[in-house]
């Protein structure tokens, strides 16, 4: 696998849209390769940004999670919510490199990517390419953050080895690996997290990645999705107090939690 960071402009509200970037900093897509894009410059160019001085944090996490965990029960006064199915801090509200503003996930990240397979394949007459949306977490018991996928596009989000023998002929039972989440996780490295100025970046040479000429399928999204109750670590979260946030995306609430 090789990741080719793409330095851009510095990308502020108002500044440009997402396809004007890619026109100006994107100059060269293989075919069977992978873009991958920050979720802040997405954000950035949809307007989902809100002045530091206009807003609350702690109302804003609430409005942007589907359900949240209060401050005052981290001893860092540190906000855990869920949101758009996923376990992470202050709702993915990010203020650095933010030109004073609070950041805020995209509105329809899933809609974005498949938006941006469109503009690689007719722009660059590509038959096979992918697609993912990254932002990084912190992840339990280890320091430091790591990239997650908030949407793809291109290609199968799961390579499945159930029923596939091992390597001593035993089928495996539950392995599934997580591609769009992996490949996103590598490219976050690769683009960084400070003043790099490369929120873009082209992942290639990937033979494990199976491309598909299509935007996922609803039915193939769905299957991505895990409720609390059948998440394998149900058992870590399933008691604590959640509330309910502004809940825009999961569906979830506090009444399916206990």
């Amino acid at each position: 696998m090789l990741i080719s960071a793409i330095r851009t402009p510095i990308i502020t509200p108002g500044h440009k849209t997402l396809l004007q970037i890619l026109d100006e900093s994107l100059e060269i897509m293989p075919d069977k390769s992978v873009l991958a894009i920050t979720s802040k410059i997405v954000s950035i160019c949809e307007g989902r940004v809100v002045p530091l001085e206009q807003a609350n944090e702690e109302e804003l996490i609430i409005q942007e999670s589907d359900l949240y965990l209060p401050a005052s029960l981290s001893r860092y006064g540190h906000h855990f919510t869920v949101t758009s199915n996923t376990l992470v801090g202050v709702a993915g509200i990010d203020k650095s490199n933010a030109a004073g503003h609070y950041v805020l996930w995209p509105a329809d990240p899933q809609a974005t990517a498949n938006k941006i397979r469109k503009y690689l394949r007719d722009r660059f007459g590509l038959s096979q390419v992918g697609v993912v949306i990254t932002d990084s977490t912190s992840v339990p018991f280890r320091l430091g953050t790591s990239g997650i996928v908030l949407g793809f596009s291109g290609f199968t989000a799961l390579n499945d080895y159930i029923g596939k023998p091992d390597l001593f002929g035993k089928p495996f039972e539950v392995s599934r690996a997580n591609v769009a989440n992996g490949l996103a996780s590598a490219a976050v490295l690769a683009m960084g997290e400070g003043s790099e100025q490369t929120p873009l970046a082209v992942i290639s040479d990937v033979d494990f990645v199976n491309f598909q000429g299509s935007d996922p399928s609803p039915q193939e999204l769905e299957t991505l999705r895990l409720t609390i109750q059948s998440d394998l670590f149900e058992v870590f979260y399933k008691n604590a107090p959640w509330q309910n946030g502004g809940g825009r995306h999961s569906g979830l609430s506090t009444d399916q939690n206990r």
